[in-house]
C-alpha cells in the first residue's frame, strides 16, 4: 500500500511539471523566421550599394590581417584569376597535347632509333647503382607532382564532373598534400643531380655537330658524342634554369612565412605553372627518347650497363675513352649494382 503511495505522488510530480512546461511555452511571446537582410544588418552594419562601393574603390576598408595594407578587394587579384585561366591553362594544355601528338606522329612515321649492328654481349657500365637510385627517385617525384600539378589546375573540369564533388574535394586535398610535401624534396634532390653531372653537360664543340645531323637523323653518320650528347645536355640545363625556377617558385608558395606579399604569391604562382607546364612539355621528349624511341635506352638505366655496340654507335667519344682507360671493354655480363667497375666508365 505503502509503495503505491509513492507511485501516485511521483506520477502527480511529473505531471505537474509538464503543464508549467506547456504554460511556459504558451506565454513565450512569438519568435519570426530569420531574415538575412537583418542577419546581414547585426553582421556587418547596414550593408547597402554605396558601401559596397566604398568597398570596391577601397575606402576605409582593408585586410585586416597583421600588417596588410590590401584593399579588401583587389583588382590584382582579378588579373591574376584572368591570366591564369585565359592564358596560362590553355597554353599549357596546347603544349601538352600538341607534343603527345607530335611524339605519337614521329613514333608512326620514324618508328624506334634501333641499332644499326649486332650486339656484341659486351657490357659497358654506364650508370652505377647510385646513380640510377638518384635518377629515379627524382623521376617518380617528378611524375607525382606533373600528376597533382595538372590535376589542381584542371583536373575540376573532368574528375568534378565525373565523379561528383565529395570524391573530388578528396582528390584535390590529397594532390595539395602530396605536391605541398613532395615539392622541397624534388628540389632538393634535383640539386644534388644537378653537381652530380655539370661535369659531363658543359658544351663541347662537337654539340653544334650534333644539332646539324639532328642526332643522327640527318646524314649517313651518327654525330659524336661524349657521356652525354648534345640532346641530353640541352635536358639538363633546362633543369638547371627552368627547373630551379620550379622549385624557386614552389618554394614561395609552400612556404608562406617569410613575409611574402600577396602579389609576390600571385607572381610566384604564376612562375610555377608557366615554367611547370614548360618542363613537362620537354620531359615528354625526354621520357620518350629514353624508352619508346631508342632501343637499349632504357635497359641501361635499368641495369646499369650497355652493350658495347649502343655504347659506340650513340656515345662514340665516351666509349673510346672508357676503351683507353680499361684496355677493352668488360668481356662478360657483369653483376647489376657492382659499382667496383666504376673504372670502366670515365666520365
Amino acid at each position: 500500500m505503502h509503495t503505491l503511495m509513492q507511485c501516485l505522488w511521483r506520477l502527480r510530480m511529473i505531471g505537474a511539471v509538464l503543464l508549467l512546461a506547456v504554460l511556459a511555452a504558451s506565454l513565450a511571446p512569438p519568435t519570426s523566421a530569420a531574415e538575412p537582410d537583418e542577419e546581414i544588418g547585426q553582421a556587418v552594419g547596414t550593408v547597402d550599394a554605396d558601401t559596397w562601393r566604398q568597398v570596391k574603390s577601397g575606402e576605409n576598408f582593408i585586410d585586416s590581417r597583421y600588417d596588410s595594407t590590401y584593399n579588401l578587394i583587389n583588382p590584382s587579384g582579378e588579373t591574376w584569376r584572368q591570366i591564369r585561366n585565359e592564358w596560362v591553362s590553355p597554353a599549357g594544355l596546347i603544349a601538352i597535347g600538341g607534343m603527345l601528338t607530335v611524339l605519337v606522329i614521329f613514333y608512326l612515321v620514324v618508328g624506334r632509333n634501333d641499332l644499326n649492328h649486332e650486339r656484341t654481349g659486351r657490357k659497358i657500365l654506364r650508370w652505377t647503382a647510385f646513380e640510377r637510385s638518384l635518377h629515379w627517385t627524382v623521376a617518380t617525384l617528378f611524375i607525382a607532382l606533373s600528376l597533382t600539378g595538372l590535376n589542381l589546375l584542371y583536373g575540376k573540369f573532368v574528375f568534378r564532373h565525373v565523379f561528383g564533388d565529395v570524391f573530388w574535394a578528396n582528390m584535390i586535398m590529397g594532390s595539395k598534400l602530396i605536391h605541398n610535401y613532395a615539392g622541397p624534396v624534388f628540389g632538393i634532390l634535383l640539386i644534388v643531380i644537378l653537381a652530380k653531372w655539370l661535369k659531363v653537360n658543359l658544351p663541347k664543340k662537337h654539340d653544334w655537330e650534333w644539332f646539324k645531323q639532328g642526332g643522327g637523323m640527318v646524314g649517313d653518320k651518327h654525330p659524336d658524342a661524349g657521356f652525354a650528347n648534345a640532346g641530353e645536355k640541352v635536358w639538363f640545363w633546362l633543369l638547371a634554369s627552368v627547373g630551379m625556377l620550379v622549385v624557386v617558385s614552389g618554394f614561395v608558395l609552400d612556404f608562406p612565412i617569410f613575409g611574402q606579399t600577396r602579389d609576390n604569391m600571385q607572381w610566384a604562382n604564376m612562375f610555377h605553372g608557366v615554367t611547370s607546364l614548360i618542363l613537362m612539355t620537354v620531359a615528354l621528349g625526354h621520357i620518350y627518347i629514353g624508352t619508346l624511341g631508342t632501343e637499349g635506352a632504357l635497359e641501361g638505366m635499368a641495369t646499369g650497363y650497355v652493350d658495347e655496340t649502343w655504347a659506340k654507335q650513340h656515345h662514340n667519344l665516351w666509349y673510346e675513352e672508357v676503351k683507353d682507360n680499361a684496355g677493352q671493354p668488360q668481356q662478360s655480363d657483369p653483376p647489376v649494382g657492382d659499382d667496383t667497375a666504376t673504372a670502366h666508365r670515365p666520365n
